[in-house]
């Protein structure tokens, strides 16, 4: 019996669908929706970012219609827009059961940075993939919720590592038509335009909208043809420019962004500030009620009560600070609307009030006009505590009011798609009957629970033999994908290497990860202090060692790029040549690759300056194992089964002798622990014990650390209103 052909109008139904699903960033951890667009163009996905909207634009309308003819893929659509259907309007989430909220009074959360997928590069390291993350799963829970940012046209930099292994960095123009995101309009059908002081300027900006499930972010975009030049590139790079691009990028982000939630006709009931990038929009709110007639010590108790604030910082040198001469500059004319002196103004971003010089600190506005403040670990609460007990006269450290909240990851965006196959093929299986109430049709709801992850500790439900494979699996699909881009980096050269990439990296080696920004305090070649050592280890034909690193130095930061410098020279100029990888360009499918592929997720901050740290979160659900210093969250997650730690939980006050021991205690638990567990097989070749530390980490650690977890504390703790 053959398939009835679809109608024009089934076809036209699915083309819409596809269209649809594609400007809603739910498919990037949707697997299924994933494998659509993939299917109708790999090459194309594989090239173009993975992006969904530019797989679309590659098709013609006539040859979409002529695929979906197709009965298989027609029905693999079909599925999919159902399943994105029922999330949408889903009415029985999380928060209408436990945060309720009125429509119209939305969370707004500001962050000058969101990391969503790779097709939307507008992040520059871990604050922006957390705050992508709080909003995906934000969305999950159901919170009325909605994000501000600015829309970077040329995003943060592509990374180039040139003939004499220094980084360089090129950027990429951005469109928004090739981009899953859509403009602001107004009732005409408009471009919505608003417009704010910088400096004697009244300057206009319009938005885009990124949809993210259920939730909206809106990305402010100066490039408009009626400003001057240097105010249309105000929105032009992540974190670009010198400190006067970063205050005016920070006025249109506080001060814009409630502009625009105002003209959207939205009233937020919070105002969650990720980072002090955004404590302008402190001002902007105390501005309104001055204008509604409150007086200025009013309207500060009552702009108060909106705010939170989450801080990422735990050194000084990290928090934005203004002089004087610069804040009368960039705020000259929005301050004309303050009946205040500009003396009072500077008080609010002082420690000391009374100073006429002391610089304006956006940290300190936004904890003195904040209701609620947090750090992101127990210990960065502690750093923070004692870094701003100035702040707070008479109180204790302990007393001072910030409290934490531990980060997670999203942790279906995160998941690699041969995972996901491989836990939905196990509960749709056998292995069903041993999950209790989990089953294949509803694990990706129950993925964030403690009690789907538990079930990875019995042998029953998952055997040593099937994790030991999907590890193989992984580490070999990460050391091929390694090859190809290391094959691309070659080419690009003038010079040959001297590397056969086919032959590159040892699939039966036990897999060193590091990727990350290359801040100097990560310290990332903390490993090859012990150079002989380590080539040894690497030498072992027994048990073999290799590593891969991947990761970005600020364009600014010359001593983070002569690391980056020295890894390099490291892989193809000494005895770890064939052992030691540096993959340029990190981004997001590259952080994916490896957090999957490696069997051990090095981390080595030099503590206590690692705030949180995600990364490693990240590794747990793909059976990879952290090996990190007892600092931001592995200090909370570590329980002496779950991982590998260096050193114990303390640190010197001297940075010297914190790297020698460091390094010390890197190599002694490399060489007296990973390793030898990493090759402890037993008659059928299986590490028995490496295996069981691999059940631990996914059972105590992947439900733990979790923006699902993080979103609902929020909520619990800071997001609600009197």
């Amino acid at each position: 019996m053959t398939n009835k052909p679809l109608s024009s109008e089934e076809i036209t139904e699915l083309t819409v669908g596809l269209n649809r699903l594609a400007r809603n960033l739910w498919w990037t951890w949707d697997q299924g929706a994933q494998e659509i667009f993939q299917e109708l163009s790999p090459r194309g996905w594989q090239n173009l970012y993975h992006n969904a909207v530019a797989i679309l634009h590659e098709l013609s309308d006539y040859e979409l219609r002529v695929r979906l003819q197709d009965p298989g893929l027609a029905a693999k659509v079909r599925t999919v827009l159902r399943a994105f259907d029922a999330y949408m309007q889903e009415k029985d989430t999380w928060s209408s059961r436990n945060h309720p909220q009125k429509k119209g009074h939305p969370i707004a959360y500001f962050s000058a940075e969101f990391g969503f997928h790779e097709t939307l590069p507008i992040a520059a390291g871990g604050l922006g993939m957390l705050a992508g993350d709080h909003t995906k799963s934000a969305s999950d829970l159901g919170l009325g919720f909605v994000g501000i940012s600015l829309f970077y046209r040329e995003g943060y930099f592509q990374q180039a590592i040139d003939a004499n292994n220094w980084q360089t960095e090129y950027y990429t123009q951005l469109n928004p038509k090739n981009l899953p995101m859509e403009p602001v309009l107004n009732a005409r059908g408009e471009p919505l335009v608003c417009s704010v002081e910088i400096g004697v300027t009244q300057v206009t900006f319009q938005a885009w909208r990124v949809n993210v499930g259920r939730v909206s972010v809106y990305l402010l975009d100066m490039n408009r043809p009626e400003n001057e030049q240097h105010f249309r590139d105000l929105t032009l790079r992540v974190y670009g420019g010198d400190s006067t691009t970063r205050i005016m990028q920070e006025v249109l982000l506080g001060i814009g962004g409630v502009r625009l939630l105002r003209q959207l006709g939205l009233q937020p009931c919070v105002f969650h500030m990720n980072e002090g990038h955004a404590a302008f929009l402190t001002l902007e709110l105390v501005r309104e009620k001055l204008a509604s007639g409150k007086s200025y010590q009013d309207a500060l108790n009552a702009t108060r009560q909106e705010c939170i604030f989450t801080t990422h910082t735990p050194v000084e040198a990290g928090h934005d600070r203004f002089s004087p001469e610069l804040m009368e500059y960039a705020m000259h004319r929005f301050r004309s609307q303050l009946p205040i002196p500009f003396t009072e103004l500077m008080k609010l971003g002082r420690v000391n009030p009374a100073s006429e010089t002391e610089p304006f600190c956006m940290t300190v506005l936004a904890l003195k006009l904040s209701r609620a403040a947090n750090a992101v670990s127990e210990l960065h609460g502690q750093v923070s505590r004692q870094m701003w007990q100035c702040l707070y006269p008479g109180k204790t450290v302990e007393q001072v009011p910030i409290g934490h909240i531990t980060n997670g990851i999203h942790l279906q965006g995160w998941m690699k798609g041969t995972v996901r196959r491989f836990w939905h093929a196990r509960l749709s299986g056998e292995g069903a009957r041993h999950a209790g109430r989990i089953s294949g049709s509803d694990w990706e709801k129950a993925i964030n629970t403690p009690e789907f992850w538990a079930s990875v500790e019995d042998p029953a439900f998952i055997s040593d033999e099937e994790l030991w494979a999907l590890r193989y699996r992984l580490r070999r699909e990460l050391i091929e994908f390694a090859r190809r881009r290391l094959l691309i980096q070659r080419q690009r050269l003038t010079q040959g290497d001297f590397i056969a990439f086919d032959a590159l990296l040892d699939p039966d080696a036990l897999t060193i990860g590091f990727a990350r920004r290359f801040a100097t305090y990560k310290r990332a070649p903390l490993i090859f202090q012990q150079m002989e050592n380590i080539v040894r280890l690497t030498r072992e034909k027994a048990r073999p060692v290799q590593f891969v690193f991947a990761g970005k130095a600020h364009p600014r930061d010359d001593e983070g790029k002569r690391f980056i410098q020295h890894i390099i020279h490291l892989s193809k100029y000494s005895d770890l040549q064939g052992h030691l990888v540096f993959l340029e360009n990190y981004d997001v499918h590259v952080a994916r690759q490896m957090v999957s592929g490696c069997d051990v997720w090095l981390n080595t901050p030099r503590r206590p300056l690692e705030a949180s740290g995600t990364s490693g979160m990240k590794a747990g659900c793909h059976g990879c194992l952290n090996f990190s210093i007892l600092d931001g969250w592995w200090r909370e997650g570590y329980d002496g089964t779950n991982g590998f730690a260096i050193g114990e939980d303390s640190h010197s006050e001297s940075i010297d002798e914190q790297d020698r021991i460091d390094s010390a205690n890197l190599f002694k638990t490399l060489t007296e622990q990973v390793v030898p567990l990493f090759f402890m097989r037993d008659a059928d070749g299986i590490p028995r014990q490496w295996i069981h530390r691999i059940r631990r980490a996914m059972s105590t650690l992947v439900p733990q650390f979790t923006t699902d977890r993080m979103v609902r504390e929020y909520a619990e703790k800071y997001y609600h209103t009197k």
